[in-house]
């Protein structure tokens, strides 16, 4: 991926350097694009020493001549083994993929079973990428799952290292919406520091035949929890027999790996050397035919991607395993796409496509718009449209057609219990039960809820209300549901499409609330048991009432609703229905929303806690450690750490899925001689555990 013609826009006729941000020539030099002003790991730990873990990065084999920079190692793949590795606990997926289904979609013109939407995303530097999130909300925590086919962790330098493994935080939330996510082999252009002999390290073969760094790459796959590798050979030089020894190499890792995706980029040809084809063609056939998919360059045409997609049947492979690339990491949603060449609305999708670097809608906010709330509006439009509304994605002006047009959106909502708090992932504070127990900022994607999936279709003859994710109040977590606006006409706002089963005594809980100054507001929980309608038609609702709210805030309320016999043996949509009071203007929030059969049950307590490892500041104010613990007994959401404080009270410090986590600074409390840390496990439920405990001493 290197300097290319958009086809899309002939009439601009100009090279778009399309990783003019990513590859940089020479050592010590940061691989990917970090938002100005975003702290680091070493800044947030202030003087205390730095034990924090980070995303592994590794060459194949040979490493650079010369010294890397600062805060870069430079490791071998070929040498890397899971015991010697001090970073496993930190860097492994904890949540299995899930498995999920598409419903009827929102609207006329978006298509399930046809094109599909791949997204290469950086979410940090290639070195220096915090394995659990970090002290700041300004992060990439990317929601709209439900539009994703798979996720590919976008990075690699040639002066940090060239395979970069994604960090269990993005796993963990990709997996809890089902999707898989994809690790990145890239061997760089010359221009940008690559070196053909990191090719050859890469396909090198064994006395038995066997590709030693394949081997390595299944490995690191099946033992961080991930989902398979984005392979992108773009270094010149090569000739056709290096070209079969990638091929074969491709072919191996797909087999071998067992079930591993496995995307290659059209970069490579059968030569040997680098020629972007900008479609499927008999020149990289072979490598789309030994791999899972294939990342067409973003310089394809009309006729290029018809002629990918006919080739694709041919050789007896789905036409939507060919990706058209498109870069929107300088424009976003003013980029210019032949749309129809890809997605043409009255006829079958031609190919599926794959974004590069949509966090644009993060990686663009003016300086003094970087708040959270800023962040998601901006990608709510990226991939709902201008009218951020799923069921009429159409309705705004530009030539963006977003995915909510045109794929259909997918759900994981088919078991028992379900909840959310609507945690996106990242916030200003942490909130336990309305309150928050921690001032500090931060950002882990694997405590992200399943959030709502279309954003955000509300059903009303009057006023259409905003509806956002809000950052200033929470019940649980950093985040709560806002409906902002005057309820002049009863407002339904669809939030969950599912195939939940029911019994007779399903109940549906909401914790909810008004701000101060709102006005009065009648709630009910909107349910639709029909089976699957027919795309673009609102779900026949039946309404529970869930209470009333009065005017002016008085604090959060739970409300549990009794659906009673049900009609059908499924629930297929859940939401909600508001009701104003004489057209006064309402700021209601939903702070948690839950359905489940039994009552709730607190999970096993985790196993023993200790502190791994520990570092004080100077000062003896702070010090940085690293903890674990044993998995608790029976299914857990994932663990939170606290702070036992002198009088009583607790600070929460984090939280993950799996079983160890890095504090960067633990504050000393009241010059303290001993500061107890616990850790509970959380239920699918919210129900928390029993803690475990360890006790730091200071020196």
């Amino acid at each position: 991926m290197t300097e290319h013609r958009s086809s899309a826009d002939p009439a601009v006729g100009r090279a778009r350097p399309s990783r003019r941000r990513v590859l940089i020539a020479g050592a010590g030099t940061a691989g990917l694009l970090l938002a100005p002003g975003l702290p680091t790991a070493a800044a947030a730990a202030g003087t205390v020493p730095n034990l924090q873990p980070h995303a592994s990065y590794w060459f194949p084999d040979s490493l650079p001549s010369g010294t890397p920079g600062d805060g870069i190692q430079w490791r071998s793949l070929k040498a890397w083994t899971p015991e010697t590795d001090p970073d496993l606990a930190f860097n492994t997926a904890s949540v299995p993929l899930a498995a999920r289904f598409a419903p009827p979609p929102a609207n006329t013109t978006a298509r399930a079973g046809q094109a599909r939407i791949s997204g290469l995303a950086a979410f940090d530097h290639t070195a220096g990428n915090p394995s659990q999130g970090s002290a700041t909300a300004d992060y990439y925590a990317l929601t709209h799952w439900a539009y994703l086919d798979e996720l590919v962790f976008w990075g690699g330098s040639s002066g940090e290292g060239l395979i970069l493994a994604p960090n269990a935080p993005v796993v963990d939330a990709a997996h809890r919406n089902g999707v898989p996510v994809l690790g990145t082999v890239f061997l760089p252009p010359v221009a940008y520091g690559g070196d053909l002999r990191w090719t050859r390290d890469l396909v090198q073969r064994g006395a038995d035949g066997r590709f030693p760094i394949a081997d390595q790459l299944i490995r690191v796959a099946r033992v961080y929890g991930f989902d398979g590798w984005f392979l992108n050979a773009e270094t010149g030089g090569g000739d056709a027999a290096l070209a079969t020894d990638m091929r074969d190499f491709v072919q191996y890792l797909r087999t071998h790996g067992h079930g591993l995706r496995v995307t290659w980029y059209d970069a490579m040809t059968d030569t040997g050397a680098v020629d972007w084809q900008n479609e499927l063609n008999p020149r990289n056939q072979e490598f789309f035919t030994a791999a899972d998919s294939i990342f067409v360059n973003f310089d394809w045409s009309a006729s290029g991607l018809a002629a990918s997609g006919t080739l694709a049947g041919e050789l007896d492979r789905s036409r939507y395993a060919v990706w058209a690339g498109i870069d929107v990491e300088s424009r976003g949603w003013d980029t210019p796409v032949d749309w129809d060449a890809i997605v043409p609305a009255a006829a079958p999708h031609v190919t599926s496509y794959g974004f590069y670097r949509p966090e644009w809608t993060w990686t663009s906010l003016p300086a003094d718009r970087r708040a959270p709330g800023d962040f998601h509006a901006r990608d709510d439009r990226f991939w709902t449209g201008p009218s951020l509304d799923p069921s009429a994605p159409r309705s705004g002006t530009g030539g963006w057609r977003a995915p909510a047009e045109s794929v259909a959106d997918r759900s994981t909502l088919t078991a028992l219990p379900f909840a959310t708090t609507f945690n996106t992932g990242h916030g200003l504070r942490w909130y336990e039960h309305g309150t928050p127990s921690s001032d500090t900022a931060w950002n882990h994607l694997g405590l992200q809820d399943r959030l709502p999936g279309r954003r955000w279709v509300v059903h009303t003859a009057g006023t259409r209300p905003a509806v956002s994710f809000d950052f200033a109040d929470a019940w649980r977590g950093g985040s709560s549901l806002l409906v902002d606006g005057v309820l002049d006409a009863p407002a339904t706002l669809e939030l969950y499409t599912a195939r939940l089963p029911l019994t007779g005594g399903a109940v549906v809980e909401l914790t909810h609330r008004t701000d101060p100054g709102s006005g009065p507001v009648r709630v009910e929980v909107a349910v639709a048991l029909d089976g699957p309608g027919t795309p673009g038609t609102a779900p026949r609702f039946r309404y529970v009432p869930a209470g009333s709210l009065p005017a002016g805030g008085r604090g959060w309320t739970t409300a549990t609703v009794r659906l009673g016999q049900p009609h059908g043996n499924a629930l297929h949509v859940l939401g909600v229905r508001l009701t104003g009071s004489g057209g006064t203007a309402v700021r209601w929030r939903l702070g948690g929303l839950a359905v489940r059969d039994s009552a709730p049950k607190s999970p096993a307590r985790p196993g023993l806690l200790a502190v791994t490892s520990s570092a004080t500041a100077a000062d003896g104010a702070s010090a940085a450690l690293r903890i674990g613990w044993r998995r608790s007994a029976g299914p857990v959401r994932h663990y939170e750490v606290h702070q036992v404080l002198p009088g009583g009270g607790r600070r929460f410090l984090g939280g993950t899925p799996g079983t160890a986590y890095y504090l960067p600074a633990l504050r000393r409390t009241a010059g303290e001689a001993v500061t107890r840390l616990e850790v509970r496990a959380v239920g699918e439920l919210f129900t928390s555990s029993a803690p475990s405990s360890a006790a730091f001493t200071w020196i």
